[in-house]
Order: structure tokens, then sequence, then C-alpha cells
């Protein structure tokens, strides 16, 4: 009995390990990233050191790939669909490898870089939200921050992306996601646009190609720490 009470933690003892409150710890057990724990028969809750290890595959998980992805790989994992859980890594890996397409094409074409000459368009808002996988709204906040210049159909009013255009939201879409401001983003797509002076755009390349090492090596510690969970006694005996 002794020895299974060493074996006890408190919330706080989980926390500590992280600089995290009590109440994140609590939290992340109601929404199912830590198993549920036992209670004393006073309320309070009591951990093991298969929740701490729950807890570091989790925010392990969380450096490489967000915090949505590793919630649901971690739900996923406590009630039993691993699979299920792997699949939505496999989908983040594939999600990165094409970032890594995209940015290989985005120096491909600075490497040429040159004005791109106004052109009949054909694509609209609904497509091309689709084809970059955000809401139409998204390249309407875009367009009014002067990123994106779409046209106008005279007879029908809807917006008309160019090659340009399509460019543009390509490069404002990339630039998102690698964590830029909008406000940032606009002077270069100034001089994207001007086919001059793409010095700083070739410095934020390779901040790209930096951040996408630190996030593959980040996803190589979540996949370490997430299969040493897998494996524990504690969580083979849940199974």
């Amino acid at each position: 009995m002794g020895r299974n009470l060493q074996h006890r933690l408190r919330p706080v003892d989980l926390a500590r390990e992280h600089g995290l409150s009590t109440q994140a710890v609590r939290n992340y057990e109601d929404a199912g990233i830590l198993p549920s724990a036992e209670r004393t028969p006073h309320g309070y809750r009591t951990y093991t050191e298969l929740h701490a290890q729950a807890l570091r595959a989790f925010l392990a998980l969380v450096r490489g790939h967000g915090h949505p992805t590793a919630t649901a790989v971690m739900q996923a994992v406590n009630r039993g669909a691993v699979e299920d859980a792997l699949r939505l890594i496999d989908e983040s890996h594939a999600q990165l490898l094409e970032d890594r397409r995209t940015l290989e094409a985005v120096e491909a074409a600075l490497s040429d870089l040159h004005p791109v000459p106004d052109e009949r368009g054909d694509t609209f808002v609904g497509p091309l939200a689709r084809r970059l996988g955000i809401r139409p709204a998204t390249l309407r906040t875009w367009e009014r921050a002067e990123l994106v210049q779409p046209r106008r159909d005279p007879q029908t009013g809807y917006r008309v992306y160019s090659a340009a255009d399509v460019r543009d939201a390509l490069l404002v879409h990339q630039l998102r996601r690698g964590g830029y401001l909008l406000e940032q983003i606009a002077p270069v797509l100034a001089q994207v646009r001007s086919a001059g002076g793409v010095a700083p755009l070739g410095a934020m390349l390779g901040d790209w190609r930096a951040r996408h090492s630190a996030r593959s090596r980040a996803m190589l510690a979540g996949a370490a720490a997430l299969e040493a969970y897998l494996i524990s006694p504690g969580f083979q005996q849940r199974l």
C-alpha cells in the first residue's frame, strides 16, 4: 500500500515539471488530453506516472504539430483509437511536406522573377479559397489589407483573380502559415509586384526553411514522447 502511494502524484507535481498551473493540468484531463484520474474519498485528483507521460507527450506534440492536432491525437489515444491518432500525425507530416514544396516553388519562382503581365482572370473567390483551404472571408480580409487586389467583373460584380492575384494569394497564405502579420507581408508583396528589391523576401525564405527544419525536429521529439507513452506499462494495462 505504501509503495503504491509513492507513485501517486498531485496536480501540482505534474504542473511544476513544465511550469504550468494546476488548473491547466485539470483542464487537460477534462479535455481528454490526459487519462481520467482517480479521486480520493475527499474528491481530490490523484495522478500517476502514466499521467505524467501523457502530459510530456502532449506538450512535445504541441511543439511540432500545434495545439489542435496535439489535442486531437491525445484524445484519440486515450479513448483507444490509436490508429486515428497516427493518421492525424501522418496528415500533419504531409502538411509540412506540402509547406516545404510550396517554399521550394516560391524560391524557384523568385530566382527568375519578372513582372506578371495583366491577363484575363477566370478564378473566383470560392474556388481560390478552396484551393488554399481557407474561408472566402479570409481572402476578403487580405483584399482590405491590399495584399490581394482582384478586379470586379463589370456585369456580375464578382471578384475575379488573375494569375498575378493567385500568385499573391499563395504567397500571403504561405507567409501567414509562417506566422507573419499582414503588415509584415504588405511590403514583401510590393517588392514582388515591382519585381525588384527581393532581398527582404530572400531573407524571409531562409527563415521559413529554418522554421520547417525546427518543426521537423520537434515532430521527431513528439513522436518519441508519444511512443514512450504508448509502450508504458500503465497505458498497456488500459488496452
